[in-house]
């Protein structure tokens, strides 16, 4: 009975252990760090072929990546451009968002190394009498 308990706690982990790897690299490839307030729509972009009524316009900010409007695609139902605009790390922002950068990628890359780690936490739990998960629980901690 405590082996199934051992193995469904580390299964668990293991789990969420993924999830909070892939979330943070979600949230550091995201461009909503910093949204601008609604720009309204004007007249001429109300109608976009469809009569529909678009929604106010929201820039984004993140850290190397943005959201920006694109005037002259007024017919498309999508008209905001998303993607980097840092070609290189000296263009990020601010040197407050550079060091969140650097930060930011050494935790998920500890976070993705215990995640792929956890994986083997199934079949073997220690290693030179020291336990895996403590060590992993100290490198989440870390990370974190």
């Amino acid at each position: 009975m405590c082996h199934v308990i051992v193995t469904c706690r580390s299964m668990l982990w293991t789990l969420l252990s993924i999830v909070v790897a892939f979330a943070e690299l979600i949230a550091f490839m995201s461009a909503d760090w910093l949204v601008g307030k609604a720009k309204p729509v004007s007249t001429e972009d109300t109608d976009n072929g469809t009569g529909e009524q678009q929604e106010p316009y929201r820039p984004t900010l993140g850290i190397y990546g943005r959201c920006t409007r694109i005037s002259h695609m007024q017919l498309s139902r999508r008209d905001t451009l998303c993607g980097p605009y840092a070609e290189n790390f000296s263009e990020i922002a601010s040197g407050f968002w550079q060091a969140t950068a650097i930060f930011l990628a050494v935790g998920i890359l500890i976070l993705c190394a215990v995640a792929f780690v956890s994986v083997f936490t199934m079949c073997v739990q220690s290693i030179m009498k020291k336990s895996i998960f403590n060590v992993c629980g100290l490198l989440q901690g870390i990370a974190g």
